[in-house]
């Protein structure tokens, strides 16, 4: 529920920047004139503009469906008649939900600060509403867990429960899903992507299991990146299943084209500009702990 409302907090900041840099004239394209009969150009011609409402868009779409997937598990927990489905999903969605609440608060709070960037001034103007929405987003990132703790949960709690049984509720569905689709030349070009990011996020779960049982420190100082690792490539994998489908209703439904033109645009936007995010994230995970301990108190 926490994590739904750091998407939401994102999802309405972003309508408001949308709107906004529709509206606000200001310079030119850089490519030359677009609103010749204007003073100036709406802003959303500039590709840093482009840029920051693009990475909100194509968060809140994959969050959105990350959310409805984890509210269908929590369906099945309570009303499947099958055990065996119920404990699976109560399997992910125990796996789940230091991800979806961390990686969904933070990146909430931090779209909204990034649709408040849109207004320039006027987002610090109270009558424009992005400043209000910048200060209600950032409770969601402390209550119900302070997300270091829902990251320590997530390495500490989930990752070793019943012998690695949580990971492979997820683990499982996601390569099988992979090696479905390689060769499917709509979602090849998503799925290298993704495959390479799911490629660390093994490594990394590998790593931490080794270095945690020797070192519970080592742990801990990875687990707010492991975390967002583990988010992103739940939302690159939620990318690659909405393209599967916004592939088919194009072709099915001509008259919702655009809309599904859409989602595969975007789908390659997140695979493309944020997803590359996991590499860094990766290599801050194996350099360890050490310099990170290696100030002593008086020194801080």
């Amino acid at each position: 529920a926490v994590g739904v409302q750091g998407l939401s907090q994102s999802e309405v900041a972003y309508q408001n920047a949308v709107a906004y840099a529709k509206d606000r004239l200001q310079g030119r394209s850089l490519n030359g004139p677009k609103a010749p009969d204007k003073v100036a150009d709406p802003i959303i011609v500039h590709p840093d503009v482009r840029r920051t409402l693009l990475q909100i868009r194509a968060f809140n779409e994959a969050a959105r469906a990350l959310a409805l997937w984890m509210g269908l598990q929590a369906e099945m927990v309570h009303r499947s008649q099958d055990q065996k489905q119920r404990e699976a999903a109560e399997d992910l969605l125990g796996l789940m939900t230091p991800v979806v609440k961390g990686v969904l608060t933070d990146r909430g709070f931090a779209n909204a600060v990034e649709a408040q960037q849109m207004l320039g001034g006027h987002g610090y103007i109270e009558e424009w509403g992005l400043s209000q929405f910048v200060r209600d987003a950032r409770i969601a990132m402390i209550y119900e867990g302070t997300n270091g703790v829902q990251a320590l949960d997530l390495v500490g709690r989930k990752l070793p429960a019943h012998m690695g049984r949580y990971l492979r509720s997820f683990f499982h569905p996601v390569l099988n899903y992979m090696d479905a689709k390689l060769d499917d030349e709509n979602l090849g070009p998503l799925i290298t992507p993704l495959s390479k990011a799911f490629g660390a996020l093994q490594l990394a779960t590998a790593h931490i299991a080794e270095k945690g049982l020797k070192d519970p420190e080592e742990a801990g100082a990875a687990a707010t990146q492991y975390l967002r690792l583990f988010g992103m490539v739940a939302l690159g994998y939620m990318w690659v299943r909405m393209a599967e489908v916004a592939h088919e209703k194009r072709v099915s439904n001509p008259d919702d084209a655009a809309f599904y033109e859409a989602k595969i645009a975007t789908a390659r936007f997140f695979m493309e500009k944020l997803l590359p995010d996991v590499a860094a994230l990766w290599g801050s995970i194996k350099a360890g702990k050490a310099s990170m301990m290696a100030l002593d108190e008086a020194m801080f």
